[in-house]
C-alpha cells in the first residue's frame, strides 16, 4: 500500500465485484485508489487483500479524485439505476475536462446513452463497460465490453485489456472497444440474453434425458462431461456436469432434486427480449427462456392447480429404453441446434442495433470477446468469428459452416420436439428455436393473411408480389383494389 504517489485508477463501490476488479487491477501493476460509501468496507478489503498490490485508501469522493493522476479514471461499481446517477451527480463537480467516469455495472443501455450525452456536454467522458464472468472473472480476468468515445479508450483500453481474460486459442485479451455511448452495455445485455437461452436449452435437455429416457442425474453428469469434449464444449455444459454430479449432504439425494424449481432473473434477459421487440428482431428463443423462468417462479400456485386439474391429452408414442443411445444423441443434436439459434438471434439483434443507434459493431470482434472469462464462452465462438470475419452473412445460420451443421442436426431436432410434445414435456426454447429456423427457410408465411386482415379492419394497405407500391381493397364497397397513393387512407 502506498500514500505517496498518484493512483492510475479509482474504484468506488467495493462490494464483491468492485473489490475483485480493484484487486485484479492492483495485481496487474496499477496503483488503485479505493472508495466506498462506508469506509469499513475499504478497510476490510485492505486488511484482507492489501498485499495484492498498491492501494490508496480514501474516505470521500473528494479524496478519491485528489488521489488520481490526470486524466482521472474512476470506475463506478454500484447497483444499476438510481445509485449510478447519484454517484455521477456527486462526482461531476469534482472533475476536470477530459476526466473519465466508467460504469462497470449491468446498466440498461438507454441509461448509458443518456449519461454519456449529459457528461459529454460538460467535457467529461463516460464509458459503459459490460463485465461478464461473475466474481471469479472480475478477480482473475473477465470478458469486458467497453463502449464510449474512442478518445476515452486510449486512456483506459490498455488497462482493461491487461486485466481481461485471455482467449486460450491465441492469447488475445477478451476486451476491445465496441463503439460509442451505450454500445458496450448493449452487447453485454445481448450476451446475457444468449446466456438465458443457453441455460434453458440445457435444462430442457436434462429434463428430456430424465423424463423420457430415465437417466438419473449422476449418469447425466457423465453424459454432459462427454458432450463437453465435443462441439458442445462450453463453460455452461462444464458446470452442468458439476451440478448434476453433486449429492446433497443432508438427504443423500441429487442436489438438483433438492433445489426448488424456480429460476430467478435480474432483468438483462427481459431487456434483450424488449430490445428485440423494439428493433423488430425475432429473438424468440431468448424471449421464451425469459418466459420459462417467469412460469417457474411466479406462477407456482397456478402450476400446482393445473397439475391436479388440467388434462394432458397425451399421444401414445413408441417407448424409449432407459438410456437409449439414439435418443441421447438426438437430444445432444437438438441442444446444439437450439444453442446455435440463440447465438444467431443475438447476432441479428446486434446487427439491427448497430444500424438503429449508429454503432459500428464488428461482430467477429464481439464474438472473440466471449471466448474466455464470460458465462457463454464456448468452442463454437471460433466458428462465429470466422462467419463474420469478412462479409457478414444475412443471418449467422446462413454462413457455410452453420448451414452444413444444420443439415446434420435438424432431423434429430424435429424428432426430439415431436417426442416431447407428444409426451407433454415442455420444451419452449427447443420448439421456438425450431419454429424460428423453419420460419427463416419457409417460402411463404401466413403473414399475407394477417396483412389482408389488417387492410380489412384498418385500411393498413398491403404489397403485391407482382407489382410495386401499396394497395388497398375497398372491403366495405365493391371490393375493387386501388393504389394507396391514389386515396386518403386512415
Amino acid at each position: 500500500m502506498t500514500e505517496n504517489k498518484k493512483a492510475q485508477i479509482g474504484v468506488t463501490g467495493l462490494a464483491v465485484m468492485g473489490a475483485n476488479l480493484a484487486r485484479n487491477l492492483a495485481r496487474n501493476g496499477y496503483t488503485v485508489a479505493l472508495h466506498n460509501r462506508s469506509v469499513e468496507k475499504t478497510d476490510a478489503l485492505l486488511a484482507e487483500h492489501g498485499a495484492d498490490g498498491d492501494f490508496i485508501r480514501t474516505e470521500s469522493l473528494q479524496e478519491l479524485v485528489d488521489s488520481l493522476e490526470s486524466p482521472r479514471r474512476i470506475l463506478i461499481m454500484v447497483k444499476a439505476g438510481a445509485p449510478v446517477d447519484a454517484v455521477i451527480e456527486q462526482l461531476t463537480p469534482l472533475l476536470d475536462e477530459g476526466d473519465i467516469i466508467i460504469d462497470g455495472g449491468n446498466s440498461h443501455f438507454p441509461d448509458t446513452i443518456r449519461r454519456e450525452r449529459a457528461l459529454a456536454e460538460k467535457g467529461l467522458h463516460f464509458v459503459g463497460v459490460g463485465v461478464s464472468g461473475g466474481e471469479e472473472g472480475a478477480l482473475w480476468g473477465p470478458s469486458m465490453m467497453p463502449g464510449g468515445s474512442a478518445e476515452s479508450y486510449k486512456h483506459i483500453g490498455p488497462m482493461l485489456e491487461k486485466i481481461a481474460a485471455k482467449a486460450p486459442q491465441d492469447g488475445a485479451p477478451c476486451c476491445a472497444w465496441i463503439s460509442t455511448d451505450g454500445s458496450g452495455h448493449f452487447v453485454k445485455m445481448v450476451h446475457n440474453g444468449i446466456e438465458y437461452a443457453d441455460m434453458q436449452v440445457i435444462g430442457e435437455a436434462y429434463d428430456l434425458l430424465r423424463s423420457v429416457a430415465g437417466i438419473e442425474p449422476a449418469e447425466q453428469a457423465e453424459i454432459f462431461k462427454t458432450w463437453n469434449e465435443g462441439d458442445l464444449s462450453s463453460y455452461l455444459i462444464e458446470i452442468t456436469a458439476e451440478v448434476l454430479a453433486q449429492v446433497d449432504a443432508k438427504t443423500g439425494k441429487p442436489l438438483v432434486d433438492v433445489i426448488v424449481d424456480a429460476a430467478g432473473q435480474k432483468g438483462t434477459g427481459l431487456w434483450t427480449a424488449k430490445a428485440g421487440l423494439d428493433l423488430g428482431s425475432p429473438v424468440s428463443a431468448i424471449a421464451e427462456s425469459v418466459f420459462a423462468r417467469a412460469l417457474s417462479s411466479s406462477e407456482r400456485e397456478q402450476r400446482e392447480q393445473a397439475q391436479r386439474e388440467l388434462p394432458a391429452g397425451l399421444i401414445a408414442t413408441t417407448g424409449i429404453g432407459a438410456g437409449d443411445p439414439e435418443f441421447v444423441e438426438d437430444v445432444r443434436r437438438a441442444l446444439f441446434a437450439s444453442k446455435l439459434v440463440a447465438y444467431a438471434q443475438g447476432m441479428d439483434l446486434l446487427t439491427r442495433a448497430g444500424k438503429e443507434y449508429g454503432w459500428d459493431l464488428k461482430l467477429d470482434t464481439i464474438a472473440s470477446l466471449w471466448r474466455a472469462g464470460c458465462i457463454i464462452r464456448a468452442e463454437l465462438l471460433g466458428d462465429i468469428m470466422a462467419a463474420y470475419a469478412d462479409e457478414a452473412p444475412a443471418n449467422m445460420l446462413l454462413a457455410p459452416a452453420f448451414k452444413n451443421l444444420m443439415e446434420e442436426l435438424v432431423p434429430s431436432w424435429r424428432r426430439v420436439v415431436a417426442k416431447a410434445t407428444a409426451l407433454g414435456i415442455p420444451v419452449p426454447v427447443f420448439a421456438s428455436a425450431l419454429s424460428y429456423y423453419d420460419g427463416l427457410r419457409r417460402d411463404r408465411l401466413p403473414a399475407s393473411l394477417i396483412q389482408g386482415q389488417r387492410d380489412f379492419f384498418g385500411a393498413h394497405t398491403y404489397g403485391r408480389i407482382d407489382e410495386e407500391g401499396a394497395f388497398h381493397t375497398m372491403w366495405s364497397g365493391d371490393r375493387s383494389e386501388v393504389n394507396a397513393a391514389d386515396i386518403h387512407v386512415h
